[in-house]
């Protein structure tokens, strides 16, 4: 039997162990409250508010805080419990990582402070910030790593904090170190998706006398590797290819195939002078070596000059189940490219056959080529998404192309349902030869 250190030995055997204050429901309730706040769906901020206010709570403070470092050490962000004035708590700004509180970060250890004012390290309170006596304070650290610190002050009843205080708070820090740990993971994972995906799209090439530009926006929640691809580049017949297109799917799987089709398409486009229903074709027909041949939603068009003369160019394209593209003349007119006849995707039945449509481009005018995370919203009809786009896009009709292009992925406050891809190219005014 193991020795209990806490039990004297004799006959009469009386415990000798230190009375433990036992919670009561209510501190009890505060404690799961702040551990449930780490599983809820929250956005990190709220989460780590509802923390604090357990915190304050859990232990009678009357103020709390919770400070979120960076890999650096460096206080990025402070949440605060009853501060109320949001002026105040903006004027002050963020620690600046001296003084009391950084001391949490360098001990790795709980502190308790019985009065802050005369501590050695205290390094005094910003104007107009309440004084504060009693502190008590944990690091929240995960593994080794620190990734914050969450602290109280002043109970309410004037007592000092004791060791059940410390116990209690070191519980909820616990919680709050792995959610903030998670958060972090989550976003080093989001950048390495991002970076994955804009690596395998192309680099434009100089098209002039064509102007051109694009855009690609990963979807704002993860998973954020998906199958939205443009690509743009001039045939050797000097006629301008470009295709946008959707690789049905959003997983690991959506991006490699959508570098495998946009690398199985160019080659096609470049191997002869074919017009894009015979491109599309043949694509339907490559993808038939997969055993189970991926699909994907694509516009792929080839602009050339009309030769009949006039110096006009000629837009012929073929759409595979794909949103239909938008022509903004430079006199803010607006038109989606939607012929009766409409494609299925690739990779579902190659003997199905495709049709080729053209359409003047008018001197000046812009052609938008886009998928469809642009104008689909899960609250909203798709109609209303293409017509918000063809009335922004008028209203940008002379705007240089790179700021046309930065508006159009900002009217939704960057927040995406999926990822994006938009391919804009303008005709020139004049008519030079190319």
């Amino acid at each position: 039997m193991a020795h209990d250190p806490w039990q004297q030995r004799g006959p009469d055997r009386v415990a000798a162990r230190p009375p433990q204050r036992a919670l009561d429901r209510q501190q009890f309730r505060h404690l799961l409250d702040g551990v449930a706040a780490v599983s809820a769906n929250l956005d990190t901020r709220s989460m780590l508010h509802r923390i604090v206010e357990a915190a304050t709570d859990l232990v009678a403070a009357r103020y709390g805080a919770l400070g979120v470092l960076n890999e650096s050490g460096k206080v990025t962000d402070l949440i605060t419990v009853g501060i109320d004035d949001p002026h105040l708590c903006a004027v002050m700004g963020l620690p600046q990582g001296h003084g009391l509180l950084h001391t949490l970060v360098d001990d790795r250890e709980p502190l308790r402070v019985a009065d802050v004012p005369t501590h050695p390290r205290s390094a005094g309170f910003p104007p107009g910030h309440p004084v504060m006596r009693t502190l008590l304070g944990v690091p929240l650290m995960v593994r080794g790593t620190v990734y914050g610190d969450l602290y109280v002050a002043d109970k309410k009843d004037g007592t000092p904090f004791d060791d059940d205080d410390e116990g209690l708070l070191t519980a909820l820090a616990s919680a709050a170190g792995v959610s903030l740990e998670n958060a972090r993971l989550y976003e080093h994972l989001k950048h390495a998706a991002e970076h994955f995906q804009r690596r395998m799209l192309p680099v434009l090439p100089d098209l002039a006398p064509l102007e051109v530009a694009a855009r690609y926006e990963p979807a704002s929640e993860l998973p954020r590797l998906g199958g939205d691809w443009y690509d743009a580049m001039v045939l050797p017949d000097g006629a301008t290819c470009v295709v946008v297109g959707d690789v049905t799917g959003h997983n690991v799987e959506a991006a490699p195939l959508m570098g495998q089709i946009r690398n199985m398409l160019r080659a096609i486009a470049l191997d002869r002078g074919e017009p894009p229903d015979m491109v599309v074709s043949r694509l339907d027909r490559a993808l038939t070596m997969f055993d189970e041949p991926p699909t994907a939603t694509l516009v792929l068009g080839r602009i050339e000059r009309d030769p009949e003369g006039g110096g006009q160019y000629i837009f012929g394209w073929s759409n595979a189940g794909h949103l239909p593209p938008l022509l903004v003349g430079v006199d803010g007119s607006t038109r989606y490219l939607a012929p009766a006849r409409h494609g299925i995707p690739v990779g579902i039945e190659a003997s199905v056959p495709r049709v080729s449509h053209k359409h003047p481009l008018t001197p000046g005018g812009t052609l938008l080529l886009f998928t469809d995370g642009l104008v689909e919203r899960r609250d909203q009809d798709i109609d209303t998404g293409l017509d918000d786009l063809a009335e922004q896009a008028a209203r940008l009709a002379t705007a240089p192309l790179e700021e046309l292009c930065d508006a159009l992925i900002s009217r939704s406050r960057q927040v995406f349902d999926d990822d994006v891809a938009v391919l804009a190219l303008r005709t020139p005014l004049g008519s030079p030869a190319r």
